[in-house]
């Protein structure tokens, strides 16, 4: 399914293996904005792009997942990543939301918008009826931008291990 964005200039399309770099950069340049004041500068500062590309590709590669990049004026400017939900404690049927990344320059711009409503009717159009994402309980702005959407906390919360660090991160879903 390729989508033809609403917004001048934007152009979202499934991901394949030649856009692992780009994929990579995207997500290291969004944690190091996003992320600043909510993880350690050290962890931040010491992201690779290089050290992400091979998993990307791999990633890219898997029939089961789906993962959209947008492009801004034809240069990837975004990604966000799904498929079926890694929770062993979720309802079959349920899909979740990996990640949904943006260069920092278009936070605020609508192409996150956008490009998570392109993978969340995907979800919907491969048929799953219920979806779900983790966030960092103390990133706000993230949180409010799922809540904006109809998505709801439900209750479940998970402390994980971040590159020595751990963190707590907090569950939203919404019925498909």
């Amino acid at each position: 399914m390729v989508q033809n964005g609403r917004m001048e200039g934007l152009f979202i399309r499934r991901a394949g293996g030649r856009d692992a770099e780009d994929v990579s950069r995207i997500r290291v340049r969004s944690w190091q904005w996003a992320y600043r004041g909510l993880m350690a500068d050290s962890v931040l500062d010491g992201l690779s792009v290089a050290d992400g590309v091979e998993g990307w590709r791999r990633g890219l590669a898997r029939q089961d997942r789906w993962t959209w990049i947008a492009e801004c004026d034809g240069v990837p400017c975004g990604f966000a990543a799904t498929g079926p939900t890694t929770d062993a404690a979720a309802a079959p049927g349920t899909a979740e939301i990996y990640a949904v990344y943006l260069e920092p320059e278009r936070v605020g711009s609508g192409v996150g918008r956008e490009l998570f409503e392109t993978a969340v009717r995907n979800l919907r159009h491969v048929g799953f009826s219920r979806a779900l994402l983790w966030v960092l309980e103390s990133n706000e702005r993230a949180r409010r931008f799922y809540g904006s959407a109809g998505w709801t906390v439900d209750g479940v919360v998970k402390d994980e291990d971040w590159y020595g660090h751990v963190i707590r991160e907090v569950r939203y879903s919404i019925e498909l």
